[in-house]
């Protein structure tokens, strides 16, 4: 090739390179890339890292079709959140809420006259959340008032991305809030406001310091240091989680800000993983958020003001025959309690009693309990000690079989040795308190026995236990004080049922 062809080459390719690059400009400045919301922090963690839900011997499916009808067992206990409304649906783009827009929809209980609500591409911003940080030691914030430990939302609180351009609207009028989260008795009703705080925006204006990208459950609690409330709360996590169909166990974050207490060992044994919402350096994403109701929604709290008829029963029965009336949901929750700390299948009759029948005695004693409390308790049974005395002396004469008496000293136990204590009893009895609440995760042949004061005859305790399907004896005191023969008369009556 001969220089003055090779000069032509090289400026035929110089003239094709500039072509192509004016071409590229031109193509880019009319057709420009869609720009991403704004973040400093993208998270992609793997499914995996949620745990399995576990297999249950009670579990029933939870989609249900027909729907069961208001104020049956299932209405209350299950599945009784059956009408869904839907306040924003997923760009079509997006399909199921996977990209494309956010989505918001709520499944509202005729029968419990509340919703859980689940939504996608949600924004939170602790910084429009007024509440303390939460989860400091008890010791650290003593005194501190419940009023700043319980969140206040700023409109805009919670943002939600909107696929066709509205913006700096409520997502939620004051219609949809009095329909499906009506206020009912409660005062500070902290999940209506919630919902009453999200406001929309256009698309590619949510900007997050992070993004979690698994389901994650946001729960504000009350009562977090009362074992009766929070198991309430821990029953309506689980229905939330359930109704919404998860298919592993999800993150949960605090909207509260609650100093830490012992009860959130079981919150982190029963979810994947747990979090304050003040822990958080900046304003959050979720791909999928769920709403759990307040405790004070649950059957468990309604059912102390509500007449309602619901037996307890095994999930054989159920299947072989269904009845309205009837339920293992109760039961099913209990294994989850269980199982969630690796005590599931360990209740066979024969293992429970090889060693002979376990007596747990539940006691009251005095602990601290939160900021607000003089760590001392009320008393429900005055001589309690003496009732406890006689029965261990009782216990050790009798010669048909062996009676082990269990000292149930809850407040200085960790959760796995309280539920495996209950597990394990053939017998649980105790002064009515939030101790028994542990019948929740009893087992179904144990058996109750209650003592109750002349000024606590509160029904909390009947009703679990009708719930469960357990066999339940009472014995009701004149004031507060029980004579230890009658207690052990009654007791012996229960073992002599047992063979003993």
């Amino acid at each position: 090739m001969s220089r003055r062809q090779r000069r032509l080459l090289v400026r035929t390719l110089l003239f094709l390179f500039f072509l192509n690059f004016i071409s590229l400009s031109i193509y880019f400045i009319l057709h420009p890339r869609p720009r991403a919301p704004r973040q400093t922090l993208e998270t992609l963690p793997s499914s995996s890292s949620l745990k399995p839900w576990p297999s249950l011997p009670s579990f029933l499916p939870w989609s249900l079709s027909p729907p069961p009808p208001p104020r049956s067992c299932e209405g209350y206990f299950g599945h009784g959140f059956s009408r869904r409304v839907d306040l924003l649906h997923p760009h079509s783009s997006g399909g199921g809420g996977g990209g494309g827009g956010g989505w918001f929809r709520c499944f509202y209980s005729e029968t419990l006259a509340s919703s859980i609500c689940e939504g996608g591409r949600i924004r939170m911003d602790p910084n429009r959340i007024s509440m303390t940080v939460g989860g400091e030691e008890l010791e650290k914030v003593i005194g501190r008032g419940e009023e700043e430990e319980l969140p206040r939302y700023e409109p805009g609180a919670f943002q939600i991305e909107e696929g066709e351009g509205r913006a700096d609207e409520r997502l939620a009028d004051e219609e949809f809030l009095h329909r499906y989260l009506p206020r009912g008795a409660i005062q500070t009703h902290t999940m209506r406001e919630l919902v009453g705080s999200i406001r929309v925006v256009r698309p590619g204006e949510l900007e997050c310091s992070q993004w979690i990208e698994e389901p994650t459950l946001l729960v504000t609690r009350f009562e977090y240091a009362n074992l009766f409330h929070t198991v309430t709360d821990w029953y309506s996590a689980y229905v939330s989680s359930r109704v919404t169909n998860l298919s592993s166990r999800p993150n949960l974050i605090f909207v509260d800000g609650h100093c830490k207490a012992p009860l959130e060992e079981t919150w982190e044994a029963l979810f994947s993983s747990t979090r304050y919402a003040k822990n958080f350096s900046g304003p959050v994403c979720f791909r999928h958020a769920v709403l759990s109701p307040l405790g004070y929604e649950t059957a468990m709290f309604k059912g102390l003001t509500e007449s309602f008829s619901c037996q307890g029963t095994s999930v054989h029965i159920l299947s072989q025959n269904p009845d309205y009336q009837k339920t293992a949901r109760l039961s099913e929750f209990g294994e989850m309690l269980r199982a969630a700390f690796g005590l599931l299948g360990n209740e066979d009759s024969f293992i429970k009693t090889s060693h002979g029948h376990n007596v747990l005695f539940v006691r009251r004693e005095n602990y601290l309990a939160h900021p607000r409390h003089s760590g001392k308790v009320e008393s429900r049974l005055s001589n309690e000690q003496e009732v406890f005395d006689a029965i261990q002396n009782w216990a050790k004469g009798q010669k048909k079989c062996r009676i082990n008496v269990v000292n149930g000293l809850f407040a200085h136990m960790h959760m796995k040795e309280q539920l495996r204590a209950v597990q394990e009893a053939s017998v649980v009895i105790g002064a009515h308190g939030a101790g028994l609440t542990h019948l929740v995760a009893a087992t179904p042949d144990t058996i109750v026995l209650e003592i109750i004061s002349s000024m606590y005859r509160r029904p909390h305790f009947s009703l679990i236990s009708q719930w469960k399907g357990l066999e339940y004896h009472a014995i009701n005191l004149a004031g507060s004080y029980a004579r230890p023969a009658m207690v052990i008369g009654e007791l012996s009556s229960i073992m002599e049922s047992l063979g003993c």
